[in-house]
């Protein structure tokens, strides 16, 4: 097993940020639905505000892994809790323990932080990564599912109150 080191990702990360994206996007069967540019990239996870946090794993100071996290918030604990969209480990270097030492990582991160629960989403049909987040204690919340508005339905949802439809004259 070789040693990993995490560090904070800075803006010269924008590249590989962006390749990492990519690759997973492509390991998930959704290379064409990725509409990340390192511009975009540069103003919300370096610009002000800041949406989200990045850690890189570099395994003999080559870039392996990354994991892109940001806060939510549990109004039932009334503390924040950490959440990871994005984890990804180069095919190349995987079964080296380089998962676990990232998650390990923002596991820590949420403790420091004060934070209730640390949480992500799984394709489910990715069976050899949900049999690797059960072994580290992870349960799948089954009785939750993800809901999403994006793209026209979003647009349509965002002008509902003006919509003619509902308003009151």
């Amino acid at each position: 097993m070789s040693e990993l080191e995490i560090r904070t990702a800075t803006e010269a990360d924008v590249p590989l940020i962006l390749q990492f994206i990519r690759d997973l996007a492509e390991y998930e069967r959704s290379a064409d639905q990725v509409a990340a540019t390192e511009e975009l990239l540069r103003t919300t996870l370096f610009g002000n505000p800041r949406f989200a946090e990045v850690l890189i794993g570099e395994d003999a100071g080559e870039p392996v892994a990354f994991a892109l996290f940001f806060h939510n918030y549990s109004t039932w604990t009334g503390k924040p809790g950490l959440y990871l969209e994005d984890l990804y480990v180069k095919p190349e270097a995987r079964r080296n323990g380089h998962g676990r030492t990232m998650l390990s990582r923002l596991a820590a991160i949420a403790k420091e932080r004060n934070c209730a629960r640390f949480e992500w989403a799984v394709l489910d049909w990715n069976t050899p990564a949900i049999d690797f987040y059960r072994s580290l204690g992870a349960v799948p919340m089954s009785e939750w599912r993800v809901m999403r508005v994006s793209g026209e339905a979003l647009d349509a949802l965002a002008c509902y109150p003006s919509s003619p439809r509902n308003s009151r004259s």
